[in-house]
């Protein structure tokens, strides 16, 4: 299994069915269970192999279109196991294309042992072992092997038996999940952890699509998925029904821990095959129970709960009755959970949250029925009393707490109603007990208030008086009533007045109890009572009017007497009662007590139709008809008859109302009851049918009405004079009844909301209590059969026979109650602490168990310590498998490192468990059986925890290894001879060979571990670990002569040890008795033996597989150990140990073979080999020695060393990783120089090509020519860039989004299409187009003939969108040898080979990483023909545009924020990391273009993409969730990128500049914030600082330099300093960023690079940014540096009295200091005048002044001196002052401070100026000004006179504001002239120089004669009059009246008439001109001047 591919066992799946047939031996006794677990071993191990191979074929890197098979025992597989540092992400796709023959012996063995024509696929290639090889090689070491081709096999047949994967995948699933039943612990551990590897392969093979498919493969496979499912169920559901007490606690916990991970497993194979929301289609009914089962488990729902919530999202679609009583029992759970948090909460000292309590209390509330709990009713009620007491309580809190006492009284659960009574009552007792009467009346009565409501009260009396099931709620109600009614004299004034208005609304019920005899009804009686003559009772007396007439209606007769009496008070205290008919004499008054008893009642109805057949007019005509006085009382009464018609119509009652109409019927009401109304009687009956119709219909009139006590005495008095016309009777009955009863007619009243449609008719309707305690006159609907606030009982009690509804509630209980499992369990008696609950509440020992046993932590710690205290092997094995379980439940779970084994694996109990198994070396074979369990266990422990294994723990295990040495484990690798002679006995040597396996599988885990350690000691530890296995596994490399002596599982098992040992550097360098190099050497002579043995002798593996795991791991031992040597053999010749004698006896004996065995690595038919033996090349080759050796043992093979390896490179059909080590060999080559020409004696010739024709050869650099471009190698890599493949890292089998992929993995050949998706057969009907119809069949790779035509129609179909065309075309193609020379397919190639023969591999961007870094080489051995290549290709532009920023950005936003699997974001990150790696070796090609010819790189097709993707690649924020990995990879990539654009703008700034500035106004503020974080990382990454300094520098530099040149143009695109200072955002970011560059500035060593890099940074960021002047003035950059100048001025002069050379260097670094200190002064100076003052301040000019005579001594530091100077005195008067100023007035302090006067600094500066020596020599005497004259002037007027005679006019003006001034300048002789000269000249930059000096020196009276008498300078100022400018005009008008001003002599020369008329033409145009606004001022001074002048003329 080792060697063979994985897929070779479904393709021939005998082997398969008969470990599948072994499994059913596990129900068998005699020992035969072993045979099935060794079954479900190899089945749990090919599963992980082909999830190997599967994503091994995902991987863009080993992608290619060459047909090899390879086995997959890779360590560089994507697996679990450790990898070494040339990862590949998974195994590769091999091919069985054919491989070359190779050196060596060949042993043809044609037995079924996996030789190639027994193992190839079912495609029909099964005999291509005769074609050639992938590179033709001539040599005399290498013979040709013609392979026999053995029988053809029947192709339709081995179809027919293969194994697709879904159905190897299924089938496990059908043989294995009955052994879960075996009963045996081991057996169900063993197969759950088969089923959880192939759920993940299932995850990869089986489509969630497949529910819908409905073609024969798909729903043979949905009725197998259907069984499996079902199966799962049942046995989920036998191992529940065997947790039980009838079960011993052993097979207790074992059917629990089943149960457990069983129900784990399905539910994940649920969520993988099945989609939530196609759960309804999967309908097994054992499935449908256990997930219901499951939905009920607590204990599991605690420790679980991400599956949880999936199984209850599945049985909501699957069951909608389970799903329900799911919900019904989780609410009453969280009811229960609710309730131990209120008993908890609510007996807290202290303030009290009341609200919380109350939401608590209500939430609890409904699982009161099945706890029972009364204590948590009492302290309800009892909240309910506090609140109620204070009058502030919140109004909502109250009504909460309302709420909950109504939901209490009114609790469909009689004894909780009667609890709730009881409790009530007993509140009521203590508040208003007799025990109070003594008691002064306090606020302890308040108590009551939360019943003196009338909702509180309705209930009780409506609800608690009428209950007649429970007679104590009854009496209890009773006795409430009686508390209240006769407690006035116990309750406080506002207790009392709070009840009665709480009363009166219910008083209508209340009134149906009133009894004379009875207790509470006489005291309802005597509430009608009115107690004093002066009117005065109990309630107010409309209220007790209303209550004495309502008795009338009462069923008593009693009661009815009574209410005469209770009435004979109102009708005779009533106003104008001597006024009011009847006379209440006897007759009248002797049958009223059965007035109001009406026979029949009558049914109160209206129409309310939706549109009226009565018109408005008609209503107003009859109103008025009914109101008018003057008609008669006949129409009158019938208008009133025609009215009540009308009014059943309810639409015109609003248009009566508004005319009055009840006014007027109260008033003919009146009238008629006076003693004068006996005319209105005949009137009365219409009026009374129509205010009942009015009162009936609208409430908000009966409430108004009811409340008129008037009223109801007219319709009592009209009772009594019409009580003999029973219609007149009935009305007026009705009238009362409504107006009586109206209060509890409200339901609004009684329930939170109305119980109506708002929109429908009020319906008049009484509760139930009213209409059966009174006699109605009205036919009425009751309401309130039951209380509105009785509550629905959750869940009803026929779910609570079900016991596991029963169970979840109980376990809930004990969970809540004691507030988690934690605290349950640590309970010592739990039978004494559970007395106070129910019986069905109380645990019993079983239940207990299961929750033990369910919780993680736990369970763990309970196995650690049966561990620790065992006394046999059975113990320690049972614990071991119990942890076993939960192993596998936190993998299924997906707890990884945060679960609970995570956790005890850094506990001081595991090490205590685990501690002696570490130490103590097994005594016996039982020993070693225990030991291979617990190193078993280990390994699955650490498997799944390594990525989180703290570094003490690791720490320490690596300690109890190392620490018993020669005892410790790491001895039993190395046996000593008698002890392996003695391992006769076939057990022992079995159970040697599992210990030997599980110990080495134990050691490569930590060592994936070890990688993850930093402190010094781990380190220590981890590779004194290394060195020290390193050595042992040396030991166990027992080699002999022949291989069939060889152990190959020993052989294999110690190589991968090995493997794993040199994956990382320095593995050899731990030992303290072995040398490092001793330790490479010895490994390489045993793996050369190895290698030579296994591959060399065989022949090259070509005949078999078997081996194959050997000669792989071996040559990746010789890749790391190529590394290893590469750095501890540094002084050695290391390669020549590499060479490999050729010893055969068979054959002559040859010399030396040197190297030449790597050759046939190089095309082994297994990429990985190929790709690692090329890797040892490339590190082979990184020595000019190793270069020489290589070729020399390829100078046999056609072409030699350089012909063969770009032979790799450039084929197109092989996979990037391969090809990518082809580059690095090919670069290395390159780095040896080439000769020139031919030269015969050189060692290194380089490449040699031979021409046959001619006979001529060519070496050096002339061959190299030749061969790239006979191979077309520029094309090729065009070709290249071209099929780059930059998608994901992996590549998504499952994503296929059409179905015109029929074929998906054709081109694997030698394995057919096992490892697809399913897929179906073209040549079927395409009538179902899902998804999983194309991924169902396999299809056939070598087609009947009548399906070619088909298929070759269906392949070149648009391809799918989750690969590119490229990979397309590798997943499409058959098998199609490598060979430089194209021959034809055999006769038994697909037929496909030839039509899709010009496919290309995958190339990745590592691929094209390396190529870039091989032209690199290129262009520095042929920089001209490689330019030029590269330019006509178009490479560079192809190579810019391939990636994008965008997609980085993309993929690092996603991993920012990772919501995908942590595999999908692994892969991400990978792919972020080559891309990256792809940018940074471009950019590094740039660069090397750069050199050579800049041209080729700054046209726009280059540059652009590459400065987009540049600077956004710059602005990704490496702070912002990368990881350590990902951001030092960005790191290097931005060092790339700045050296780039440092580059670009030092070669071709003028041209590149404006597209840099474009592409960085983008993201300026962002990368500014990069360069910071550059800058923090100067002490962690040094380069990267440097080069972040060095672009800024020369961005800046250019910015400046592009400013001055040309400072018109600078605004028509934002420019950097634009940028810098105005952007947004971005000055914040200048400032730290200044601030930065400062704190490297100023470090003390004088030799930091990075000091220099950061000066000049800085330098150029001053010169450009006003906003990083201002921050380097905030952080006291001037103070700096002007103290750094006075502390060097103090050392030049202490240093001068010495002497010597090392005093001249240390003078130089002083002076070197000081002129970086002025020029960051200078610069921190331009144009700043704060920063100037700041320097003022600081007294620079005296610090310079101090230093002047060294600036005397140094012409450099002079003129930096002059610079700064310039500097500061431009356009800053106090700093031009300061200069004059003598240097003791500033600072006396300095040592050469002098006081003189005439000493200041502008004096030495212009002895400077004029080189005159005498000190006090003042300007005029000092011959400066003469220069003046000796400049050259420019030829004509238009042109401008340059730099230096501006700067001497700017002088020369600046002296001519004086008087002194002036006449010192008229002192030179030719002055005048040479200034009128320069008048004539046009200056850009300051026009009007030349002008105003003459202007100034007009002033000077000594001067004037000299002016007028010069005929030029009289002619310059008249022409300024004629000038267009209004400037000139002024100052030549100016001038000549400053000649005119006191000079009469001005006069004779001005009167000149051409003059005169010049002066009068300009002051008449002036008096004419309007001038601008802002103009004003000038142009009056203007005038000024030319009035004056014509007035002095005119004198």
């Amino acid at each position: 299994m080792q060697d063979f591919p994985a897929e070779i066992f479904l393709q021939r799946p005998k082997i398969v069915q008969s470990l599948l047939s072994l499994l059913n031996l596990a129900f068998g006794g005699d020992g035969r269970h072993r045979l099935a677990l060794q079954a479900v071993s190899c089945l749990q191990q090919l599963c992980i192999f082909l999830r190997s191979r599967l994503n091994f074929h995902r991987d863009p890197s080993f992608s290619s279109t060459e047909q090899s098979t390879a086995s997959q025992n890779s360590s560089i597989s994507y697996c679990q196991e450790a990898r070494g540092p040339p990862r590949s992400q998974n195994p590769s796709p091999g091919s069985s294309s054919p491989r070359p023959s190779v050196i060596g012996r060949t042993v043809q063995r044609p037995r079924g042992d996996g030789q190639d024509w027994d193992a190839a696929s079912s495609s029909g290639n099964s005999t291509q072992a005769n074609a050639n090889s992938r590179i033709s090689l001539h040599s005399p070491l290498v013979t040709h092997i013609d392979l026999p081709i053995t029988e053809y096999e029947d192709t339709l047949e081995l179809q027919m038996k293969q194994l697709s994967l879904p159905q190897f995948c299924v089938s496990i699933l059908e043989n294995a999940i009955p052994l879960l039943r075996t009963g045996s612990k081991r057996v169900t551990m063993e197969v759950l952890e088969l089923l959880v590897e192939d759920m993940f392969l299932i995850g990869d093979a089986i489509s969630e699509n497949v529910w819908e498919d409905d073609s024969l493969f798909a729903l043979e496979l949905k009725n197998k998925l259907l069984l499996v499912l079902g199966l799962l169920g049942e046995t989920i559901l036998y191992h529940k029904s065997n947790t039980s007490a009838e079960q011993p606690e052993m097979m207790l916990v074992h059917h629990r821990m089943a149960f457990i991970s069983i129900s784990l497993f399905t539910v994940r194979l649920l969520q993988i095959l099945l989609p939530v929301e196609k759960a309804s289609k999967v309908l097994q009914k054992s499935l449908l129970n256990a997930l219901f089962i499951l939905s009920l488990d607590v204990s599991f729902s605690l420790e679980y709960p991400s599956i949880y919530e999936s199984i209850a999202a599945y049985l909501e679609q699957m069951s909608t009755e389970n799903y329900s009583i799911y919900k019904q029992v989780s609410e009453a759970a969280y009811s229960i959970e609710c309730t131990c948090s209120f008993m908890v909460e609510v007996h807290k000292k202290g303030d009290r949250n009341l609200s919380e309590l109350v939401e608590l209390a209500d939430q609890a509330l409904s699982s009161l029925p099945y706890h029972q709990h009364f204590p948590l009713l009492q302290e309800c009620i009892h909240i309910c009393s506090h609140i109620w007491k204070s009058a502030e309580a919140n109004s909502l809190l109250q009504a909460e707490s309302q709420k909950m006492l109504l939901c209490l009284l009114s609790h469909p659960s009689l004894n909780i109603k009667a609890e709730a009574y009881h409790c009530c009552l007993e509140v009521v007792k203590d508040c208003l007990g007799i025990h109070n009467i003594a008691k002064p009346v306090s606020s302890v009565c308040h108590g009551v208030h939360f019943l003196l409501h009338p909702k509180v009260l309705y209930e009780i009396c409506t609800f608690g008086l009428q209950e007649d099931k429970n007679e104590q709620v009854n009496s209890t109600a009773k006795a409430i009533l009686m508390y209240l009614l006769q407690g006035q004299l116990v309750m406080a004034g506002l207790t009392w007045n709070k009840f009665i208005e709480a009363l009166c609304p219910i008083i209508p019920v209340l009134q149906g109890y009133a009894d004379s005899k009875d207790t509470l009804g006489n005291c309802i009686l005597n509430l009608s009572e009115t107690t004093s003559e002066k009117g005065e009772s109990i309630l107010p007396r409309t209220t007790r009017l209303r209550a004495a007439l309502r008795l009338l209606f009462s069923k008593k007769q009693l009661v009815r007497s009574v209410a005469l009496k209770h009435l004979s008070f109102h009708l005779l205290n009533e106003e104008g009662a001597n006024l009011k008919r009847p006379y209440l004499h006897g007759s009248v008054l002797s049958s009223i007590s059965n007035l109001f008893v009406i026979d029949r009642a009558i049914e109160l109805k209206l129409d309310n139709k939706t549109e009226s057949i009565f018109k408005v007019e008609t209503v107003e005509k009859l109103y008025g008809i009914l109101t008018s006085d003057a008609v008669d009382l006949v129409l009158r009464k019938s208008a009133a008859e025609q009215l009540a018609i009308i009014l059943e119509d309810t639409k015109m009652h609003g248009i009566v109302k508004k005319l009055g109409m009840i006014e007027r019927i109260l008033a003919y009401l009146n009238d008629c009851i006076h003693v004068d109304g006996k005319l209105m009687e005949s009137i009365v009956l219409p009026c009374l049918t129509l205010l009942r119709k009015l009162v009936y219909a609208d409430p908000v009139v009966r409430l108004s009405l009811a409340q008129q006590s008037s009223l109801l005495l007219s319709l009592f008095r009209a009772s009594l004079i019409f009580q003999n016309n029973p219609a007149v009777l009935t009305e007026t009955t009705v009238l009362l009844c409504l107006l009586l009863f109206d209060e509890v007619a409200r339901t609004e009243m009684w329930a939170d909301g109305k119980t109506g449609n708002d929109t429908d008719l009020p319906v008049f309707s009484l509760p139930v209590a009213v209409v059966r305690r009174y006699h109605l006159p009205v036919r009425i609907t009751a309401h309130h059969v039951v209380s509105p606030n009785t509550v629905v009982v959750p869940l009803s009690s026929a779910y609570l026979t079900m016991k596991p509804v029963s169970d979840m509630l109980k376990m809930s209980w004990n969970l809540s109650w004691y507030h988690g499992i934690e605290n349950l369990l640590q309970l010592i008696n739990y039978e004494k602490e559970a007395e106070r609950f129910l019986d069905s509440l109380k645990l019993s020992s079983e239940d207990i168990l299961i929750l033990k046993i369910t919780h993680t932590n736990y369970g763990l710690r309970d196995c650690l310590n049966s561990i620790i205290q065992a006394v046999s092997h059975r113990d320690v094995r049972a614990a071991l498998t119990r942890l076993s379980f939960y192993v596998v439940s936190d993998r299924l779970a997906l707890k990884g490192s945060s679960g609970s084994c995570g956790a005890i694996l850094k506990s001081f109990v595991w090490q205590k468990a685990v501690n002696r198994f570490l130490q103590v070396l097994p005594a016996c074979v039982d020993d070693e059986k225990l030991l291979v369990d617990v190193l078993r266990f280990l390994n699955k422990l650490l498997r799944e925890q390594r990525s989180s294994l703290g570094s003490n723990h690791l720490k320490w295990i690596l300690k109890s290894l190392l620490k018993n040495k020669p005892k410790s484990l790491l001895s039993l690798l190395v046996r000593p001879e008698s002890q392996m002679r003695d391992e006769i006995d076939e057990i022992q040597t079995a159970v040697r060979q599992q210990l030997d396996k599980e110990l080495i599988r134990l050691f490569n885990t930590l060592l994936f571990c070890s990688m993850s350690v930093t402190d010094r000691e781990g380190l220590e530890l981890a590779g004194s670990f290394r060195t020290e296995l390193a050595l042992k596994l040396l030991h166990c490399l027992r080699l002999t002569d022949a291989p069939r002596f060889y152990g190959l599982p020993s052989l294999e098992r110690t190589l991968r040890g090995m493997v794993h040992v040199t994956a990382l550097p320095g593995w050899s360098t731990y030992s303290a008795e072995v040398e490092p190099v001793t330790i490479c050497k010895r490994y390489l002579t045993g793996l050369l033996e190895v290698i030579s043995s296994f591959y060399v002798e065989w022949g090259g593996n070509a005949m078999s597989f078997m081996g194959k795991g050997v000669t792989k791991s071996t040559v990746l031992c010789l890749l790391h150990l190529s590394h290893e040597m590469t750095v501890q053999a540094k002084d050695m010749d290391w390669i020549s140990l590499w060479s490999l004698p050729y010893d055969d006896s068979e054959e002559q004996v040859l010399s030396q073979l040197g190297l030449a065995w790597l050759v046939p690595l190089w095309v082994d038919r297994d990429p990985e080999v190929r790709f690692t033996a090329l890797g040892i090349g490339s590190a082979l080759t990184s020595l000019e020695v190793g270069c020489i050796a290589l070729a020399e043992s390829c100078q046999n093979i056609s072409g030699g060393l350089w012909g063969t390896v770009i032979n790799i490179l450039l084929d197109q059909f092989e996979c990037s990783m391969v090809r990518r080590e082809a580059a690095f060999i090919l670069q290395n080559l390159l780095v040896i120089p080439l000769p020139t020409e031919d030269v015969k004696d050189c060692i290194w010739q380089g490449p040699c090509v031979h021409d046959e024709e001619s006979g001529l050869s060519q070496t050096g650099k002339p061959a190299l020519k030749t061969l790239l471009y006979h191979c077309q190698f520029y094309e090729h890599v065009k070709q290249m860039v071209k099929h780059c493949y930059v998608g994901c890292y992996m590549f998504d089998l499952s994503s296929s989004k059409e179905d015109n992929l029929i074929i998906e993995k054709g081109g694997i050949t030698d394995f057919d299409d096992s490892l697809n998706l399913w897929k179906a057969p073209s040549s079927q009907s395409h009538s179902s187009h899902s998804q999983s119809t194309s991924e169902t069949m396999i299809l056939s790779m070598s087609p009947t003939p009548g399906t070619v035509t088909e298929l070759q129609a269906t392949v070149p179909t648009n391809p799918v969108s989750f690969v590119p065309e490229a990979v397309l075309d590798r997943l499409i193609a058959q098998g199609q040898s490598d060979t430089t020379t194209t021959e034809s397919p055999s006769q038994h190639d697909s037929p496909m080979s030839a039509a899709l023969s010009k496919q290309w591999a995958v190339v990745t961007p590592a691929l094209l990483s390396a190529v870039c870094s091989l032209l690199h080489n290129l262009l520095v051995v042929t920089p001209e023909d490689t330019g030029t290549a590269l330019q006509e290709a178009h490479l560079l532009t192809a190579f810019s545009s391939l990636v994008s920023a965008n997609h980085v950005e993309r993929c690092i936003l996603e991993l920012k924020a990772p919501l995908g699997h942590p595999c999908h974001i692994e892969h991400v990150k990978a792919q972020v990391v080559l891309l990256l790696q792809y940018l940074s070796s471009v950019s590094r090609l740039l660069k090397s273009c750069l050199f050579v010819d800049s041209q080729l790189v700054i046209q726009d097709e280059v540059l652009k993409p590459l400065l987009g993707n540049t600077f956004m690649i710059l602005a990704i924020r490496s702070k912002d969730g990368l990881d350590t990995e990902l951001t030092s990879v960005l790191h290097e990539t931005w060092v790339d990128f700045f050296n780039l654009l440092a580059t670009l703008l030092w070669k071709s700034g003028q041209i590149s500049f404006p597209s840099v500035t474009a592409a960085l106004a983008n993201h300026c503020t962002a990368i500014i914030d990069n360069i910071c974080d550059c800058i923090l990382l100067s002490t962690t990454y040094p380069a990267l600082c440097m080069t972040s300094l060095q672009f800024l520098s020369v961005l800046l530099n250019e910015e400046r330099r592009r400013w001055i040149q040309d400072k018109e143009n600078t605004c028509q695109n934002p420019s950097i300093s634009f940028l810098l200072d105005h952007t947004e955002g971005c000055q914040a970011s200048v400032a730290q960023l200044t601030a930065l560059i400062i704190q490297i500035c100023e470090r003390k060593s004088s030799k930091d690079v990075l000091k220099e890099a950061a000066t000049n940074a800085l330098l150029s960021l001053l010169a450009v940014s006003k906003n990083a002047q201002k921050s380097a003035m905030e952080v006291d950059l001037i103070n700096t540096c002007i103290e750094n100048m006075k502390h060097i001025h103090a050392q030049l002069n202490l240093d001068s009295l010495k002497a010597g050379k090392a005093q001249k260097k240390k003078e130089d670094n002083l002076n070197k200091q000081l002129r970086c200190s002025m020029q960051l002064l200078r610069n921190c100076l331009f144009q700043n005048e704060e920063c100037k003052m700041a320097a003022l301040k600081a007294h620079l000019v005296p610090v310079l002044h101090s230093l002047w005579p060294w600036f005397l001594m140094d012409d450099s530091s002079m003129q930096i001196a002059l610079h700064l100077l310039c500097v500061y005195t431009a356009n800053y008067p106090a700093g031009c002052t300061s200069l004059c100023w003598a240097s003791g007035g500033q600072s006396s302090s300095l040592p050469s401070a002098r006081t003189a006067a005439g000493n200041s600094l502008m004096h030495n500066v212009l002895k400077l100026a004029s080189q005159v020596s005498n000190d006090n020599s003042p300007i005029q005497q000092s011959n400066f000004l003469q220069n003046f004259l000796s400049l050259s002037l420019p030829k004509g007027s238009n042109k401008n006179p340059g730099n230096v005679p501006t700067l001497w006019l700017k002088l020369l003006l600046n002296i001519s504001f004086g008087e002194e001034g002036q006449q010192m300048i008229m002192k030179i002789n030719g002055f005048l002239d040479q200034i009128v000269e320069m008048c004539k000249y046009k200056h850009k930059s300051s026009q009007h120089l030349a002008l105003l000096i003459l202007h100034n020196i007009c002033f000077s009276t000594t001067n004037k004669p000299k002016i007028l008498a010069n005929d030029k300078a009289i002619a310059v100022l008249s022409g300024c009059l004629e000038s267009d400018s209004c400037d000139v005009q002024r100052i030549g008008a100016a001038s000549f009246w400053a000649l005119l001003h006191n000079y009469q002599k001005a006069k004779v020369t001005l009167k000149n008439p051409s003059i005169r008329r010049i002066i009068d033409e300009a002051y008449s145009l002036a008096k004419k001109t309007i001038p601008q606004p802002e103009e004003n001022e000038l142009h009056a001074y203007y005038l000024k001047c030319l009035e004056n002048i014509v007035q002095l003329l005119d004198c």
